[in-house]
């Protein structure tokens, strides 16, 4: 589904982004600085060309450190210049600032008294470069940059939630309904030209001709997971019996991804007025991610105009806090499209996931915007910074109008 935008009169200046991976640079805000003191170090790095945790198994193997013992706050991309803070427990600011490892520089290490972990991270900063515009669109840009931090950018989740064939969220609706033999077909079969090499593209074929032997005779050994799980099925011939061979974490992502198509349905049921408020709206405190029940919406809209709080949508779960009058109606229609409950995120032996609460807008801050030529080309450059959990690419697509789902974070 094509989400709709907020910025309506702005027509986007297309190009592209991530030419190369500098050109894509990321730094974390971190949510507190180190004490200077504890058994933890903690060490800010710059890599290209690595995921973090292909740093974590390098550093650790240089370092004779269990991986394990070293914590991070966020993922940061392969495909860009990224900088963020690790924690390491059993080794030395010298030993860590005298690493040489291709790709990878320390900025800084000092120690710390815990060890870092997911979700420590305040935000991040951005400075991305957009090629293949003409730069003298720096000025209509900058307005619409202006637009943003006034009104919020839509908090949609990015496409990389939703997986390189872009049905996570299928594989997550499915699971939630039980819906084993559902699950099977988008991970084994519906071929699609466009995302499949060849080869998956004919074992997909195979496994939609219902001819599963085949099938497994085609897919590569590199896809060792839909060997498995093919495996299962031709063993015992029970839907349900391969869908429980499937790693619990990667059935967890696809609910995280289905979790994430309803917030972002109902965010682009309010794209019109997302900093507007309801009553019956469950209002979120933008200082410190509390939430409260809006009864006078006038009285209200004020705060929410000096975006110290917005409206939430849902990140569907068992113990989800719900929303009460039309702001409910708009979220309970969009739950009845999928046939799906909060009760349905519980279930014994399968998965267990309470929910939340997410704001429908963000904030961008410190922004820039700036024009140039280099030795590849023009370009605008847009800097700014976004809270921890938003998406770069949320923000981009209302600046370029353009396909970016490709792009990773």
């Amino acid at each position: 589904m094509q989400l709709p935008y907020a910025l309506t009169d702005f027509a986007g200046i297309g190009g592209q982004i991530k030419s190369r991976p500098e050109d894509f640079f990321v730094q974390e805000i971190p949510l507190y600085e180190p004490s200077g003191e504890g058994e933890h170090l903690y060490c800010e790095i710059q890599k290209i060309g690595m995921t973090t945790f292909e740093v974590i198994n390098k550093m650790a193997a240089a370092l004779n450190v269990p991986a394990r013992e070293i914590g991070y706050a966020g993922m940061k991309d392969a495909r860009a210049l990224t900088r963020q803070t690790l924690s390491i427990w059993g080794t030395t600011e010298e030993n860590v600032m005298n690493l040489r490892i291709p790709n990878l520089t320390v900025q800084w290490a000092t120690r710390h008294g815990n060890k870092l972990r997911l979700g420590h991270l305040k935000g991040n900063r951005f400075a991305i470069k957009i090629r293949e515009v003409d730069p003298a669109a720096v000025v209509s840009v900058s307005g619409a940059m202006q637009q943003l931090e006034k009104r919020g950018v839509p908090n949609y989740f990015g496409p990389q939630r939703f997986g390189r064939r872009g049905d996570n969220d299928a594989l997550g609706e499915a699971l939630l309904h039980g819906n084993h033999a559902g699950v099977l077909k988008h991970l084994l079969g519906l071929p699609n030209p466009k995302i499949d090499d060849a080869e998956s593209l004919q074992a997909r074929e195979a496994f939609d001709n219902r001819d599963n032997e085949k099938a497994m005779q085609l897919w590569p050994r590199r896809s060792g997971m839909e060997r498995q799980i093919l495996a299962r099925l031709i063993k015992t011939d029970k839907p349900a019996a391969a869908v429980a061979a499937i790693d619990e974490r990667l059935r967890r992502l696809w609910v995280s991804a289905f979790q994430s198509r309803i917030f972002n349905d109902v965010v682009a049921r309010r794209i019109s007025a997302l900093g507007q408020l309801m009553v019956g709206d469950l209002a979120y405190k933008h200082e410190n991610g509390a939430c409260f029940y809006v009864e006078d919406a006038a009285t209200e809209q004020p705060r929410a105009d000096r975006f110290e709080i917005s409206p939430t949508g849902p990140l569907l779960g068992y113990r989800m806090s719900s929303p009460q009058a039309e702001p409910m109606e708009i979220e309970s229609a969009i739950f009845d499209e999928h046939k799906i409950q909060p009760e349905q995120f519980r279930v014994a032996g399968r998965h267990k996931i309470k929910g939340s609460r997410r704001p429908l807008r963000v904030q961008p801050t410190e922004i820039r915007v700036e024009g140039g030529v280099d030795e590849v080309g023009a370009y605008i450059t847009l800097a700014f910074a976004l809270p921890s959990g938003s998406f770069a690419t949320s923000l981009l697509r209302e600046i370029m109008k353009n396909d970016i789902s490709g792009v990773e974070e």
